[in-house]
């Protein structure tokens, strides 16, 4: 991207964000440590970091959690139930002598104390920096970045798409790295938590026993909201968040394992749901827009990059429909729901970027694990819903879509795969497009380059060209040329501390759908 704001010094950033924040932040003598009207509490209070997300051209959300202790049993962060107001300011420079907008929002227990302010009227495509004051304490420091104004032509886009992130499947050595990155945004793309243990004795990063509630599920929106607080303890995935802004997209595990919102009939299956998104409100920074309303939420959305790039993030979960593989080719199943497909597809006409950037939860690209034409042993869950994904490409097509890039968690693996129109047919289909699949921050633990599992899968798929068995997250480059997926892995998460290395680098030619290996 044409960088048109003050170029960050990311040492003194890094500086900042750490241990003496506070210290370097409160000689400014801009923020008080102590307010008339608001009493100082005797602890910090900003334990679980900040964030930015969703930029648009004139701003972004911001957000922290207030929980002087995160980690209570009654999940409410030790604020009990007082109502804390919470200064924020924006600024131009890291030691904010240049501030530009401030505000005070209201922390209440009845969003486990944490606050949304969404902040208007910045310079598009610029830096800017933000911190938090409440009850005697200041927040450490976050860097954000606004997005390009409509229209503008741009020299690129610097992006990482990351997801899966199992607490106990190891550390989040892929965040510190991701932190170091000189990126315009981060996309998750889901399983931002896991809704329970799968270890019979988990630990933290640091090695310490996990309390006896973390053993069991998350099943009402206390238990949520212990959860998350786990997570975001992690320094590492607190420096990532204060490095860059994110989008935030859910899949399964925010609520539980491969659920669906069809078959969510009881009143306890709805509760949960609700509990379950309300806690993900709480501690992500998302908009009122995706503020839910009970067991209803509005998750997918679209940011927009000047000309170069839209970024369109999915909801494949909601308004998925119960099928069978017998009924992948039937127009009634649904992944997306007719309304949200219908949106989708309205936006190839609508939209005058030069790439689209599809977030999604699960492969779109066929995936059969067995290699015999005769037998389809489908691992996708786009798979089962076969006649809504060639709807949907050949859509592509015929809108004349002509750079089409889809990005995907769930695997767990790196893959890259052609999207044809028609995966049924693939001898006369057409190459609509690209889809890179990252893998897992922690999940699944170490990994390794391969396994036999992507060696059959590449034997099965000829329109697949990679897999890759690591942890990590991939790193995009955009340009009015070309896209550039940099697969980013870490050996181990077993242990703290790995280097990172770029396993893999695939590129997509402007006009040319199809990744070729660089």
């Amino acid at each position: 991207m044409a960088r048109t704001g003050l170029l960050p010094s990311r040492r003194l950033f890094l500086g900042l964000t750490g241990a003496g924040a506070a210290a370097v932040l409160l000689g400014t003598g801009a923020l008080p440590t102590t307010d008339a009207w608001a009493a100082p509490l005797p602890d910090n209070p900003f334990t679980l970091g900040v964030a930015s997300g969703d930029p648009t051209p004139d701003g972004m959300v911001l957000w922290t959690r207030l929980a002087v202790d995160p980690l209570a049993a009654d999940a409410g962060g030790g604020m009990g139930l007082r109502r804390v107001p919470v200064r924020y300011q924006v600024a131009e420079d890291e030691r904010f002598r240049a501030v530009v907008r401030a505000g005070t929002v209201l922390a209440s227990p009845e969003l486990a104390h944490s606050v949304h302010p969404e902040v208007t009227g910045l310079r598009p495509d610029r830096v800017y920096y933000y911190r938090f004051q409440a009850a005697g304490h200041t927040s450490p420091v976050g860097r954000t970045r606004t997005a390009p104004a409509a229209g503008t032509r741009l020299n690129d886009i610097r992006f990482a798409f990351a997801s899966c992130q199992s607490y106990e499947g190891g550390h989040y050595t892929a965040y510190e790295h991701l932190a170091q990155e000189d990126l315009d945004l981060v996309i998750h793309l889901g399983d931002y938590i896991y809704e329970k243990s799968y270890l019979a004795d988990p630990q933290f990063h640091d090695g310490g026993a996990m309390p006896d509630w973390f053993k069991t599920p998350c099943l009402d929106l206390a238990r949520y909201r212990l959860q998350y607080s786990v997570y975001k303890l992690d320094r590492h995935l607190q420096a990532a968040h204060a490095a860059h802004p994110w989008a935030f997209t859910f899949d399964d595990h925010e609520v539980f394992n491969n659920w669906k919102g069809t078959n969510d009939t009881t009143e306890a299956d709805l509760q949960r749901r609700a509990d379950a998104f309300q806690a993900m409100y709480e501690n992500l920074p998302l908009r009122a827009g995706q503020r839910p309303d009970g067991p209803d939420i509005q998750i997918y959305r679209k940011l927009q990059y000047g000309a170069l790039a839209d970024f369109t993030l999915l909801d494949s979960h909601t308004f998925r429909s119960m099928t069978t593989l017998d009924q992948r080719l039937d127009p009634i199943s649904t992944n997306l729901g007719h309304a949200q497909r219908d949106w989708l597809v309205s936006g190839f006409s609508s939209s005058q970027a030069q790439w689209q950037i599809i977030g999604n939860q699960q492969a779109m690209i066929e995936m059969d694990q067995d290699p015999d034409p005769a037998v389809d042993k489908f691992s996708g869950s786009w798979d089962y819903y076969a006649y809504e994904r060639n709807l949907i490409l050949q859509e592509a097509r015929e809108r004349e879509v002509g750079n089409l890039v889809v990005i995907t968690g769930d695997k767990h693996c790196n893959y890259v795969g052609d999207l044809l129109t028609d995966y049924e047919h693939p001898d006369t289909a057409e190459v609509v497009g690209s889809e890179f699949i990252g893998t897992s921050i922690s999940s699944n633990g170490d990994g390794a380059p391969s396994s036999p599992v992507g060696e059959r899968l590449l034997q099965a798929n000829p329109h697949l060209k990679y897999y890759n068995f690591q942890r990590g997250y991939s790193r995009v480059t955009v340009r009015p040329d070309s896209l550039t997926n940099e697969f980013r892995v870490v050996p181990t998460v077993s242990s703290p501390g790995s280097d990172i290395i770029n396993r893999a680098t695939f590129v997509v030619e402007d006009g040319l759908p199809g990744a070729v290996q660089a």
